[in-house]
């Protein structure tokens, strides 16, 4: 639920993400990659995705360059690397191949191309729009966890809102899980088997399928569990939310993973379904969704916690404060990315276009 059609990210990720080509040294530790906000180890894939590319580039009169938007390859080595990668992704004997591949790629790249040039915690430029010094932390009540399912494509993104639920409640209350990589996906799922399916719910408000209000989900039931998790009983009873962190058009593709998997685990893949009553996004005045009814991730994370808040069982938590601080941090973002748009030169102001009848 993260980003605008692919030709308005398209437009915006150029306004905000320039950057001069870049060698780099391609070596990935576990500091660095858990400094970007996941907790896991380095993913076998990308590390060998890394090696892949210094491989390549060993054999070649090419180096390895990086620049623009999204840590894309530049130059001749790009022009090398599609060759491999493309003829490596067709020579692969399943979806499932194919998609830990692409992921993996789309990671390696991205991590490589904004090193020494995004900040690790804030995902901006480091040296010119770095925003950390001005985020307020918070503490997330504990019977609560947030599962960030990002893109690929979102991941080091710098309008990605998503990055600021773990900056604000840390990586343990907002955990980073990566849409196709295997490492990311067994934490998150490995958590909801011990918390059980009844405490696992999902922010996606697709019209297809059936959903629940905060108040229908949660007004009725929970006071014990509510004790479990206030107490910090041994017993897990957390409620587990996923916010889907990706266009559209990758959400439908995310969404169809999370019910499969649902149904490997617990035999159904009728994953439970939350809908807000959320409006417009802070974000909306800078980067404009395809219909006033669907938000940021962000947005849809301080909603989630302000609804909670009006129902009883719940208003002793303090949870209005929590999304106070997420909001606080949204606003914080648009006003970096507005910053170094109109320090670039750019517009400040998005229209919408229309997405009916576009083929």
């Amino acid at each position: 639920m993260e980003s605008p059609p692919r030709r308005l990210q398209d437009t915006l990720l150029k306004s905000t993400a320039r950057s001069p080509p870049r060698e780099v040294d391609a070596e990935v530790s576990l500091q660095e990659w858990q400094g970007w906000g996941t907790i896991s180890p380095v993913p076998a894939k990308v590390l060998e995705i890394v090696e892949d590319l210094k491989h390549l580039e060993s054999k070649t009169d090419a180096q390895m360059v990086f620049g623009g938007s999204g840590g894309k390859l530049k130059g001749e080595f790009k022009l090398q690397e599609d060759k491999k990668h493309r003829a490596t992704y067709e020579a692969l004997g399943d979806s499932e191949q194919k998609l830990q591949f692409f992921a993996a790629r789309q990671i390696a790249c991205r991590l490589l191309g904004s090193r020494d040039y995004l900040c690790q915690k804030c995902w901006l430029p480091s040296e010119e729009d770095c925003m950390c010094s001005k985020v307020e932390h918070s503490s997330l009540w504990p019977g609560i966890r947030f599962w960030l399912y990002m893109h690929p494509k979102d991941f080091l993104r710098q309008n990605n809102t998503g990055k600021l639920l773990w900056q604000v409640f840390g990586v343990q209350s907002a955990t980073l899980c990566l849409f196709g990589i295997p490492e990311h996906e067994e934490i998150m799922w490995n958590a909801f088997k011990l918390a059980g399916k009844d405490k696992v719910w999902c922010l996606y408000p697709n019209k297809n399928e059936v959903t629940k209000s905060v108040h229908d989900a949660f007004g009725q039931e929970f006071s014990a569990d509510l004790e479990c998790a206030s107490r910090g009983t041994n017993e897990d009873k957390t409620l587990n939310f996923i916010l889907i962190d990706g266009t559209w058009s990758n959400s439908a593709a995310m969404f169809r993973r999370l019910k499969e998997q649902t149904k490997s685990v617990w035999g159904e893949e009728d994953l439970h379904c939350i809908s807000l009553a959320n409006g417009a996004s802070t974000m909306h005045k800078l980067r404009p969704q395809p219909s006033w009814d669907r938000t940021c991730t962000a947005a849809a994370a301080t909603s989630l916690l302000s609804e909670l808040q009006y129902l009883p069982k719940f208003n002793s938590y303090d949870l209005d404060k929590q999304a106070e601080a997420l909001e606080d941090a949204l606003v914080i973002l648009l006003e970096a990315l507005t910053t170094r748009r109109l320090r670039m030169g750019r517009s400040i102001t998005r229209k919408v276009r229309s997405t009916n009848n576009i083929r």
